[in-house]
């Protein structure tokens, strides 16, 4: 074989330096190539003269590449792979963010969310064949709800909601995890988030680690039910201690603002601050279950629809408002804005610490407040004659007696003062009963469903594992003109505490020389939890005795501003 004709044959076989032929995937740096050998079949003689060099692709003598060309190229070829693979992992991400976000060509019911089907009536989503075909050759999908919502609106009390924060009895169709997983994609969105607490389950439904879900999101704090507070109540005040509760929290917020969807108290600041910092971005209603995310949207848009045409417009089919927790389970789009970026409501956030995730389906209404807070004191003349307890409580006041709120928490007073008081704040429909603490597990097991509700029923009184948690509380205070804290049950109310109650107060008492530190254990069911925290300032006393903290300029300048 020749040596021109060999060379051109094995010319392929060497390894191509040229970035031309660069992949990610596949890095081709520059070698120089070895001589290859071939060695004929014949004679020794002639063997001897077919040794054939294979010379140099990129030239020999003076054309060939020196070592500092050579390790140039590779250089190069370092950093063109490096930058190759940065798009590939930011384009991925990208796609995850894509895959993530809401698929808005999935036809859904409006007043849930729940993508509309024709397969299984009890389904959340389901809607008759005919009409679903109907509204489908009409293009009018958008504008279908489902059959779950239209019995929701009518007062019947389905959940769909199973696994952890989710509720027994009935069907389960979606769990909290799953519900939770489809807020995800915010922390890739460019959104404005605004953030619901309902005031009555302030530490219950304020979203732990909010920024896990939105990123670096500006945030709007929004305070419902503020006219579920009792009467009098300085909002003033509420507004201060809400904002400290949330710089306490650590959560940086655009501003904080008192609302309630009944009255339209706030609700016109929370849209001109929607206004001013949308900018175009689309704006997502967030908060845990039952927090009252749907009637702050109807809200919403009423008090919108006066300037805007497309709110006004949306008002004809907006989110289905019910008393069940896990109404929404899924994002609904509102077109809300003729400005540009569209209104999300979102499926609430399950919490598993929550009272409403221990009770049967059936009981839940019993945990919403249906009107404004009356606090309910112990102890009191009327609870202590009617159970001849009025002479020993005289003397040593709550010390040795339990305190049921229904079925669902009991207050053992350890070690207080003859003077101090409870005061419960949380729905009527639970009664509260006291009785002598050596007598309280009998009373509790004797009365569970009867007296003492939720549960309710003879067979969920059987599956109910009752009040398995207890937590010790040491409540410490230095002044007695004041309520020394508040003791807030995780989705059903708060207790607070005045170490001195201005009704029970003996002029021979000597303040100084009093215990600092009041003894309670609460016991509640697993997993609910108990917060600490100090005393919400309600009613016209809350206005006397609660105090300003004095701020340094700094922190005056990055408070958020509150608005009602």
């Amino acid at each position: 074989m020749a040596p021109k004709s060999l060379s051109a044959f094995l010319f392929p076989l060497s390894l191509p330096h040229n970035l031309t032929y660069f992949t990610p995937k596949f890095i081709r740096i520059y070698t120089k190539p070895s001589p290859i050998l071939c060695r004929s079949q014949q004679t020794p003689t002639a063997t001897a003269h077919s040794s054939v060099s294979i010379p140099d692709q990129d030239g020999t003598g003076a054309a060939a590449p020196s070592r500092g060309d050579q390790f140039l190229e590779r250089q190069k070829s370092f950093e063109a792979a490096k930058l190759v693979m940065k798009e590939v992992k930011k384009s991925k991400r990208r796609e995850k963010g894509k895959a993530l976000k809401l698929n808005t060509a999935v036809a859904s019911c409006y007043g849930c969310g729940a993508p509309l089907h024709t397969l299984d009536p009890d389904a959340p989503g389901f809607v008759d064949p005919d009409t679903y075909e109907l509204k489908k050759r009409h293009r009018q999908l958008r504008t279908v709800l489902c059959g779950r919502c239209r019995l929701l609106s009518h007062g019947h009390m389905i959940t769909a909601v199973g696994g952890n924060g989710g509720y027994s009895g009935g069907k389960q169709f979606v769990s909290a995890d799953e519900l939770r997983e489809k807020l995800s994609h915010l922390r890739h969105e460019k959104a404005l988030i605004v953030k619901l607490v309902d005031v009555v389950d302030f530490n219950g439904s304020f979203l732990a680690r909010l920024r896990d879900l939105v990123g670096a999101n500006p945030i709007i704090l929004v305070v419902t039910k503020v006219d579920l507070l009792p009467r009098d109540t300085d909002l003033n005040c509420v507004g201060d201690w809400v904002v400290e509760a949330t710089t306490k929290k650590k959560l940086s917020v655009l501003s904080v603002h008192l609302t309630s969807s009944k009255s339209l108290v706030g609700i016109a600041g929370v849209v001109s601050e929607i206004q001013k910092e949308k900018k175009g971005r689309d704006v997502y209603i967030l908060g845990s279950a039952n927090v009252g995310k749907s009637a702050f949207i109807s809200a919403l848009l009423k008090t919108m629809a006066h300037r805007d045409p497309a709110a006004a417009a949306a008002r004809k089919y907006k989110p289905i408002q019910s008393a069940v927790p896990g109404t929404t389970l899924g994002p609904i789009q509102i077109d809300a804005f003729l400005g540009g970026g569209k209104l999300y409501d979102t499926p609430g956030v399950h919490l598993h610490h929550r009272q409403a995730a221990v009770v049967h389906s059936e009981d839940l209404p019993a945990l919403a407040p249906r009107s404004r807070l009356k606090g309910q004191s112990f102890p009191n003349s009327k609870v202590a004659s009617e159970n001849g307890m009025a002479e020993k409580i005289q003397s040593n006041g709550l010390n040795g007696f339990s305190i049921f709120w229904g079925g669902l928490v009991r207050v053992d007073i350890l070690k207080v003062l003859p003077e101090t008081c409870l005061t419960f704040y949380g729905p009527k429909a639970l009664q509260i009963h006291v009785v002598p603490t050596d007598k309280a597990d009998e009373f509790y097991q004797k009365e569970l469903g009867v007296l003492l509700t939720p549960p309710t029923g003879k067979e969920r009184v059987q599956d109910w594992r009752g009040l398995e948690l207890e937590q010790q509380l040491q409540v410490k205070f230095e002044e007695v003109e004041r309520p020394a804290s508040d003791v807030a049950i995780s989705g059903l109310g708060w207790i607070a505490v005045e170490p001195v109650s201005k009704s029970f107060r003996r002029s021979d008492i000597n303040l100084e020389e009093t215990i600092k530190e009041l003894h309670l254990a609460v016991h509640v069911p697993k997993p609910v939890e108990v917060f600490v925290r100090p005393p919400l300032p309600v009613g016209k006393a809350g206005a006397e005795w609660y105090q300003y903290r004095e701020l340094t300029e700094k922190e005056e300048e990055l408070r958020p501003k509150w608005h009602y």
